[in-house]
């Protein structure tokens, strides 16, 4: 049985890196939640006097070639990382992105961890260097 990777909500126009087609990969911050705690970044929004007791409105981590953020949904989106799954569509909730949770062998391309994110070494999904397209073993 052929499977496809559901419907583009986004119509190819959101949540994608329009530089070369990847889409944003979405997961569930508990999916990688020590890695995430451990190199994530509070962002409190743009006051200059932020009230010492206040809530953190997003968290975000830069670097390794990666950019993420997760806001109080506790769905990561990876907008940029070295590294790319196939999978399924993202419900009409996040339009255009990709559940990485959900890998398909003819799905889209889009965003994702590493298996360094994973706590045994290992992603749930298979991982394809944006460089070269091969896959990438642990």
């Amino acid at each position: 049985m052929k499977q496809n990777a559901g419907i583009d909500y986004g119509m190819g126009m959101t949540n994608r890196d329009h530089e070369n087609g990847i889409h944003y990969g979405v997961i569930s911050q508990d999916e990688v939640l020590q890695a995430w705690a451990d190199s994530s970044e509070p962002y409190y929004g743009d006051e200059k006097e932020i009230d010492e007791d206040a809530e953190p409105l997003s968290f975000s981590f830069e670097g390794d070639g990666y950019l993420a953020e997760c806001g109080d949904d506790g769905d990561i989106f990876i907008t940029k990382s070295p590294f790319y799954t196939l999978c399924a569509f993202c419900s009409p909730c996040a339009p255009g992105a990709g559940y990485l949770m959900d890998s398909r062998k003819d799905g889209i391309k889009a965003y994702c961890f590493g298996h360094d994110w994973y706590e045994d070494g290992k992603a749930p999904y298979p991982v394809y260097d944006v460089k070269t397209g091969r896959i990438v073993n642990e």
